[in-house]
């Protein structure tokens, strides 16, 4: 591929669920794509991937190659392994440059970057992640159903956390890792459905093999368990968005509207980093979705 003279009606950034879903989509309708991808996904971790039609169970890897296998059907779809460093330009003429010195020209932009896991700073939690602790319960709850389980959680999110696994287990404990205070009301209600509350700061996580047997506090308390679902601390997948000038959230996602449009023309997003809906087959849908809008709009845009 000649990396110094390369247009495309898209370049896709990122290469999940959203970005092989509306590569997929945008293949089909005769467009001619760049999938750039730097082969670090979030849910690289994970073991399985849950709750998407004809894929449960499926690994992450296994995924994105049945994915690429299909999409291969459709020539004018291209992936690269890389990684994109810098992006300027506007809406028709934007202009795409990576970390292995490639330059790509586009028409459309779509971030379909993710979101990546900011540090917890809890002693042995690497070691287990998506092994038997988890983040989201509607992807690894049913593994671990009516097992003995710790929610890790901030203060604000306990009584919601609570609620949602309790649908798969009604052996579970709270902990708050020094987070704040719970207010009297929620114990209370958390107390009425034989939870149990600490508010101690957790010392680490104990486990064989990527196996939790327990959580260690910092007073010394140790809660007997088999599992964890935590709350994770996450940002986008890539600064550019922002750089970009792409309008965010506090809490690090693009704001896009039901097309999947950035605040920046020409821009989209879909997935994990445009939503906080943290599964597959959403994130696919969002992605497809996202994909029509870009190909009305060049359509449009031929058209006029």
């Amino acid at each position: 591929m000649d990396k110094a003279h390369n247009k495309y009606d898209v370049v896709i950034v990122g290469g999940g669920p959203a970005g092989l879903n509306a590569a997929l989509v945008l293949g089909r309708a005769r467009k001619n794509v760049l999938v750039i991808d730097d082969q670090k996904p979030r849910n690289w971790v994970t073991r399985e991937t849950h709750g998407f039609l004809t894929r449960d169970g499926v690994s992450p890897r296994e995924f994105r190659r049945i994915a690429k296998e299909e999409i291969a059907a459709y020539p004018s779809v291209q992936f690269t392994s890389d990684t994109v460093t810098e992006l300027t330009g506007h809406d028709g003429e934007f202009v795409v440059k990576t970390v292995e010195g490639g330059t790509y020209r586009a028409k459309k932009i779509l971030f379909a970057v993710g979101k990546k896991d900011l540090p917890l700073n809890i002693t042995g939690l690497s070691e287990v992640y998506g092994k038997s602790a988890f983040v989201c319960p509607y992807c690894d709850g049913w593994e671990l159903r009516d097992q003995q389980l710790v929610i890790i959680t901030s203060v604000d999110k306990a009584l919601h956390m609570a609620k949602l696994i309790s649908g798969w287990t009604s052996r579970y404990t709270l902990c708050t890792n020094g987070d704040d205070s719970m207010s009297e009301e929620h114990l209370e209600d958390l107390s009425r459905h034989g939870a149990k509350v600490y508010e101690t700061p957790i010392q680490s996580i104990i486990s064989q093999e990527g196996m939790i047997s327990g959580i260690e506090l910092s007073d010394g308390t140790v809660i007997s368990c088999t599992g964890v679902f935590f709350q994770p601390k996450l940002h986008t997948g890539s600064e550019l968005p922002e750089t970009m000038g792409c309008e965010m959230t506090e809490t690090g996602t693009i704001i896009v509207d039901a097309q999947g449009k950035t605040s920046v023309p020409g821009v989209f997003s879909a997935g994990d980093a445009a939503s906080e809906l943290y599964q597959a087959i959403t994130a696919a849908s969002f992605g497809a979705l996202t994909a029509v809008s870009i190909n009305h709009e060049l359509n449009v845009e031929t058209w006029n």
